[in-house]
């Protein structure tokens, strides 16, 4: 076993017996199962209403009971929610050294730095990854359980890809997370930043300027504010590419160069 297999075991083994990934399963969950309450409201708006679920003056948006927005829905939702739940995962996963105290020993241990925190990457990763395939799992459920029509195994495979790539956008973001989760030694720092950017993002897309800030980008890229063409472009992609790889090295080098005397 490498010395990069051992902290990703060790990473592993954390996570696996922490209640966090639990609650943020938890969390995402409630995604797909909100989307098929909306899609049982856009399907019998007359049922929901004498049902108690929405009230007579109640006003729907714009759309209709099928597969394709239900899709569309569970990737809008995985750019949001993802984005508050992500970093949830990562500020768990780089902060908890430092506020159970561990920090000290994991610096102090000869497994290399680069590989103590490429396995903390990698578990951010696999946590995320895992949270995805929840809600396409349960969204597929709930669809089937509503008897959404406009099915088609096309349409899975492009909706399962936007979703897919809604959440690896989302992901690309959290390397800073990571680098503030270091640098601020817990939890606080690393949230207070994700919060900061879901404000700026809906700011920024607002004004028209969403293409060009990289955390506005996920959302979207999953047409949570209209045709996907009109919203982002290559430089989109390239920005969230850069300030993923920023992140990275910013944390690589904070590692690196970390006291384990303090």
């Amino acid at each position: 076993m490498t010395l990069f297999h051992a902290a990703l075991w060790a990473e592993v083994l954390k996570a696996r017996r922490s209640k966090v990934p639990w609650f943020t399963a938890l969390g995402f969950s409630l995604a797909p199962l909100m989307g098929g309450l909306f899609m049982v409201i856009l399907k019998d708006p007359e049922r929901a209403r004498s049902m108690g679920l929405i009230s007579a003056k109640a006003q729907l948006a714009a759309g209709v009971a099928d597969w394709p927005t239900f899709f569309g829905l569970l990737a809008q939702a995985t750019a949001v929610g993802g984005a508050m739940l992500f970093a949830i995962a990562t500020a768990w996963v780089f902060g908890r050294e430092f506020s159970d105290h561990t920090a000290k020993e994991l610096l102090a241990l000869p497994t290399p730095r680069e590989a103590n925190v490429g396995s903390k990457f990698a578990v951010v990763a696999l946590w995320t990854a895992g949270l995805t395939a929840l809600v396409l799992g349960i969204g597929l459920a709930v669809g089937a359980a509503v008897g959404l029509p406009g099915w088609s195994t096309a349409l899975l495979w492009r909706g399962a890809g936007d979703l897919l790539a809604s959440a690896g956008l989302t992901l690309a973001l959290m390397s800073p997370v990571a680098l503030f989760a270091s640098m601020g030694r817990g939890y606080l720092p690393p949230l207070g930043w994700a919060i900061l950017t879901i404000f700026l993002a809906q700011i920024v897309a607002a004004l028209g300027w969403g293409a060009w800030f990289p955390w506005s980008v996920p959302a979207l890229f999953s047409g949570l504010a209209g045709p996907r063409a009109a919203q982002v472009g290559l430089q989109s992609y390239a920005l969230v590419a850069l300030t993923c790889a920023a992140g990275l090295v910013g944390t690589l080098a904070w590692w690196h160069s970390a006291d384990q005397t303090r």
